[in-house]
């Protein structure tokens, strides 16, 4: 069978894993994702909680108002300047070192970053999303910077995973929808036949070996 565009190969998944060091490391939420948004208005909160409602729809995980751990597992805070990061209280303590992340940020001239808590079992349990609304993303419409924020934290891709290519595509009509490979990537992940966290390149054949499944069933 040749793999269509939306099938991708499981070099290319693999791709998708593989972090710069050359470890591979995959892994999904193991618990419900209750998010909590930060410096929106209401309008735009509105956008990305619908955000998160499609894209666990697609892959059949729960959305929780709270969880009972944690309150909020997924932070997101949306700013002008990194600088305006250590004056959020308590987030000192959420993120260790965060002076040192804002120096890192700022004199990278980065405009997104995420940080990733996991449980015993390796399974995500948190997820820290902070943008910097630059001129690049203030020209980016609501809904496409929420769906892109949420594909890019429903698993853990790796660190170079959409660094030549967004997570995203576009429609004839001109929507911007999840590109069909990736959401089939995700959709495997969350196979429950599948473990929930994968350190070894060979799950990449598995994850194929389910996007191919679905398409046949």
């Amino acid at each position: 069978m040749t793999d269509t565009p939306d099938v991708p190969t499981p070099e290319e998944i693999e791709a998708l894993f593989t972090r710069a060091d050359g470890t591979f490391l995959c892994a999904r939420w193991g618990r419900p994702i209750a998010p909590v948004v930060f410096g929106v208005d209401d309008a735009t909160l509105g956008t990305v909680k619908a955000a998160f409602e499609a894209v666990a729809e697609l892959v059949g995980h729960p959305i929780a108002e709270t969880d009972p751990e944690l309150g909020a597992n997924v932070m997101m805070f949306f700013v002008r300047a990194w600088d305006e990061l250590p004056a959020v209280p308590n987030l000192d303590r959420l993120i260790p070192g965060l002076d040192d992340l804002v120096a890192r940020l700022s004199a990278a001239e980065a405009n997104q970053y995420r940080v990733f808590r996991f449980d015993e079992d390796g399974a995500i349990r948190a997820c820290f999303v902070f943008v910097r609304m630059d001129e690049a993303l203030s020209d980016v419409p609501a809904e496409t910077l929420a769906l892109g924020q949420v594909a890019q934290l429903m698993v853990l891709w790796s660190d170079t995973a959409f660094t030549d290519r967004a997570p995203l595509g576009q429609l004839s009509d001109g929507r911007v929808v999840l590109r069909p490979d990736v959401g089939a990537v995700i959709r495997a992940v969350y196979d429950p036949v599948l473990p929930v966290v994968s350190t070894e390149p060979a799950h990449a054949l598995r994850l194929h070996a389910r996007i191919t499944a679905g398409r046949l069933a």
